[in-house]
């Protein structure tokens, strides 16, 4: 398993794909976004025309541990992104640490390579109200969790990789 950590458009998500991209396609990309908007379409739009033909998309954004252990048997697995995975678990009032326990069982258990991608959330000011401020706390937790169990952990930063782990 590999976690890729950044800030917005630090280049997370090309390099999450490149390295999944190193692996024989079927490539498996498991989304968490929703489009609730014309500009939200728009993103979600770009990251699937920029990937080539290969990739499997799976719309999941709540139940992401299931949609991992969905087929093809073996593919390289990408999820980006947790961060708004996060945020959708907190606005459906489900339970985000159980849900972080199920997905790191579910990245455990994949039969092929893992990679994760998330928004790094916890190096700017403390928000200023309680639910970007649990958002921010739950996130962090997640984050730690999955760290610790990932073989590798990238930081991107204006696009260059940095291997923390």
């Amino acid at each position: 398993m590999t976690f890729v950590l950044g800030g917005a458009r630090s280049g997370k998500s090309r390099h999450a794909e490149a390295l999944v991209e190193a692996y024989a396609p079927p490539w498996v990309y498991v989304a968490t976004a929703q489009a609730f908007d014309s500009e939200m379409e728009a993103r979600i739009e770009e990251h699937r025309a920029r990937r080539p033909e290969g990739w499997i998309t799976r719309d999941a954004p709540l139940a992401l541990p299931e949609a991992m252990s969905e087929g093809p048997a073996g593919a390289p697995i990408l999820v980006d992104c947790l961060t708004l995975w996060v945020t959708n678990l907190i606005l459906a009032e489900r339970d985000v640490a159980a849900a972080g326990a199920a997905l790191e069982a579910a990245c455990l258990d994949a039969p092929g390579p893992v990679v994760l991608v998330s928004n790094e959330v916890g190096l700017g000011i403390v928000p200023d109200n309680a639910l970007a401020r649990r958002f921010r706390d739950e996130a962090g937790r997640l984050h730690q969790r999955l760290a610790a169990r990932a073989d590798a952990v990238t930081f991107m930063v204006a696009g260059l990789p940095m291997k923390v782990k």
